[in-house]
């Protein structure tokens, strides 16, 4: 499977903020000394045009992140010190995204080594994430007629509000979200189909409602192309989680969506979102396992 990744995905950012930033080459080490990806399937990106931006973001905040004029305000709320690797990277991760949905729609799958910013506004950042790199990767597939029809699966523990918000009225672009119901952001725009889930939710009842989520989707909507938001948070032991799957009930997640696509035999993108484990190689490891539960089902 064809990744993208760039070194560039690091960006300098004080050693104490909680944004686990070393976790993107962490990854990237881990799935090549495991054999899940080889060298020539790493495919680096290069900074995405401010015009990808403005198919989703206003030219003000697009400019605005890549210029460094945000105010004080902006800055606090995207929860990430401005700098200019955080620029580089932000655009980077965008192209990084875009080129794994291109790759997928050639080969069946692709992955980005980070990527499913969810949270990120068209006027401004939030959440850690600067750009929404799965909105503008969707608006440029339409746009440029390679797409017609996109499914968010977005398995975060923090509701995809800026995609939901994003993609409120458009028909063409289906988005769900399963995620803690009392967790951030408080304000959820309403995805196409959103499941909030109870504190300390367990393996058991969080698979049994992603299920039944899946099965409800398929029955529904015929996307050309799907992007799967993995990310970990729902862990017990992740510090801003509050739900309570294990690490082998997140490898049931992993292969619970990841057969559901391959019965369906419709194009992945494979992307990180979010994570914050107790250690970096805690959270390197909950994330390969989307990488390794794709290798062994053959994707």
């Amino acid at each position: 499977m064809r990744v993208s990744y760039s070194p560039g995905y690091y960006a300098s950012i004080p050693d104490e903020h909680i944004f686990p930033m070393k976790k993107f080459r962490g990854l990237h080490s881990y799935l090549l000394n495991k054999g899940i990806i080889s060298q020539e399937e790493v495919i680096e990106p290069s900074l995405t045009d401010i015009s990808n931006l403005i198919t989703v973001h206003t030219p003000r905040y697009a400019k605005a992140v890549w210029e460094g004029t945000l105010d004080r305000k902006e800055i606090r709320r995207m929860g990430l010190p401005w700098t200019k690797s955080l620029a580089i990277r932000s655009r980077l991760a965008v192209q990084g995204t875009l080129n794994a949905a291109l790759m997928a729609l050639q080969d069946g799958a692709a992955g980005n080594l980070a990527g499913g910013t969810h949270h990120a506004m068209p006027d401004h950042g939030e959440g850690f994430c600067v750009y929404n790199d799965v909105a503008v990767a969707i608006r440029v597939l339409q746009q440029s007629k390679w797409i017609s029809k996109a499914l968010v699966i977005d398995c975060d523990v923090h509701q995809g509000n800026g995609t939901a918000e994003i993609f409120k009225n458009d028909p063409d672009v289906f988005t769900f979200s399963i995620h803690g119901e009392k967790n951030y952001p408080f304000h959820k725009p309403p995805s196409d189909l959103d499941v909030g889930l109870a504190d300390h939710c367990d393996d058991r009842s969080y698979l049994k409602e992603l299920e039944l989520a899946l099965s409800a989707i398929r029955s529904g909507f015929d996307p050309d192309l799907i992007f799967y938001l993995g990310g970990i948070d729902p862990l017990e032991t992740d510090h801003f989680g509050r739900l309570s799957l294990s690490l082998s009930g997140l490898r049931s997640r992993e292969e619970t969506v990841l057969r559901w696509v391959k019965e369906w035999n419709k194009p992945l993108v494979l992307l990180l979102s979010g994570g914050y484990a107790p250690t970096l190689e805690d959270t390197v490891t909950a994330h390969a396992q989307m990488y390794e539960a794709a290798k062994e089902m053959g994707f």
